[in-house]
């Protein structure tokens, strides 16, 4: 079981479930009491002017980027984040691929987030592929 503590949450990985590491995140997220709650809504890979990308790689890039720049405005980072809330539309493995090494290159030097990938048929825009939503905690 490899489990990671911060100030605010506690990642786990029990020894009865499989090791979630190579697809990209953690089983349990234990957040300690008193935490600020951080809740980013769904971002898209649409950069700030509203332009979206053709290209799933690089709305994925452009997701993480969405969502550390707000976490920066509330002094936070991607390592705060306990949970991730990913839908993906018409998921197959070559997008769970670049997702996976997306999330990898991101927390490399820490523990994944918890993280659930929903499929779905359609997301907001027209041409949006991918959507993740975030929980973050800190002190």
């Amino acid at each position: 079981m490899k489990d990671s503590d911060s100030l605010a949450f506690k990642l786990i990985n029990p020894n009865g479930l499989y090791g979630p590491s190579l697809n990209g995140y953690s089983h349990i997220a234990v957040v300690q009491p008193n935490m600020k709650i951080i809740h980013i809504s769904g971002q898209g890979g649409e950069n700030n002017k509203g332009e979206l990308s053709q290209n799933f790689d690089q709305q994925v890039q452009q997701v993480f980027y969405n969502i550390q720049t707000a976490l920066n405005s509330v002094q936070a980072q991607l390592k705060d984040i306990a949970v991730l809330r990913v839908l993906i539309v018409n998921h197959n493995a070559e997008k769970l691929h670049l997702l996976t090494q997306t999330i990898q290159h991101f927390w490399r030097n820490d523990s994944f987030p918890a993280c659930t990938l929903i499929p779905v048929p359609c997301l907001a825009l027209e041409g949006m592929q991918i959507e993740i939503e975030a929980t973050a905690y800190t002190v």
